[in-house]
């Protein structure tokens, strides 16, 4: 069987045109969202392994590749309610979800508040507690919006001047080739060299407004799937722990890789949870 034909699409929205790629292929709609810093394109695999049985959605959000970058605070609350209008333009009534890291915030805040529009939800390698990225959120929040940088890449010699200056210093910077790549999928070649597709202002905002979200867990009936990465360092034992105990209908896995992008560590494990999790929604 030949490769899923995506679609990639405009959904002009209320604040936002959101860039999404699309398979218009019948069966139960998978709504797929990405990590901070990546794109719809982090799904590709995921897309193409389960395209053929269900409609996979996957956009760009706001702040990153395609789509809209306006200056905002990018809270879990504005990204969903993006997520809501690009249902509703579409005329989509009901999703499972798949959220990555900053997309897992999103996909926790869309079924525990959106719950009509959630069939189920999967929380990929993200905990619930305040994102430790940045030491010291509270004062990068009193900044004005319009100068706040992105703590990863505000030193980065943007714009390279050459595609192989692009991949030498990001190879660099990277810990694997999946984070290599996944940064390579937000690189674009403009007039004045290569830069990143995501907005930097977006990046800062969505560390810097990041809460404590452990209070919306019990309002998350669906069934919900967590699965954590080998390593521990996105979702501690004590969070996985607590996030398990709260959620009425979870089913939880814990990836053999310590790659924190756990749907491209490991696809053949990765693939077999997740089946499982569709498996149990089938069988309600």
């Amino acid at each position: 069987m030949g490769e899923t034909k995506v679609y990639r699409n405009i959904a002009h929205l209320k604040s936002i045109d959101m860039f999404y790629f699309d398979t218009k292929t019948d069966g139960p709609t998978i709504l797929c969202l990405h990590g901070r810093w990546g794109r719809a394109e982090t799904w590709s695999d995921f897309i193409q392994h389960y395209g053929k049985q269900y409609r996979v959605i996957a956009p760009d959000q706001r702040g990153h590749g395609l789509s809209s970058k306006p200056l905002a605070k990018y809270t879990s609350a504005e990204m969903a309610e993006d997520i809501i209008e690009l249902l509703d333009s579409l005329k989509i009534e009901s999703v499972i979800l798949a959220g990555h890291s900053m997309g897992g915030s999103i996909a926790a805040y869309l079924a525990a508040v959106y719950s009509k529009y959630i069939e189920a939800v999967a929380i990929l390698d993200k905990s619930a507690a305040v994102d430790t990225f940045l030491p010291e959120p509270a004062e990068h929040q009193k900044l004005p919006l319009n100068e706040l940088r992105d703590p990863l890449t505000k030193d980065w010699p943007l714009p390279f001047s050459s595609l192989s200056e692009a991949m030498r210093f990001i190879k660099q910077r990277m810990n694997s080739d999946i984070g290599y790549q996944y940064f390579m999928n937000s690189l674009e070649e403009t007039v004045r060299g290569y830069q990143m597709m995501f907005s930097s202002q977006a990046m800062a905002a969505n560390i810097a407004y990041d809460e404590n979200w452990f209070h919306l867990l019990p309002g998350i009936k669906c069934p919900t799937l967590l699965i954590r990465s080998g390593s521990h360092e996105a979702v501690p034992d004590e969070d996985f722990t607590r996030m398990q105990s709260v959620i009425s209908n979870c089913m939880a896995h814990e990836m053999s890789d310590p790659n924190h992008n756990v749907h491209l560590s490991n696809k053949e494990e990765f693939y077999g949870y997740f089946d499982e999790f569709l498996r149990s929604i089938k069988n309600r």
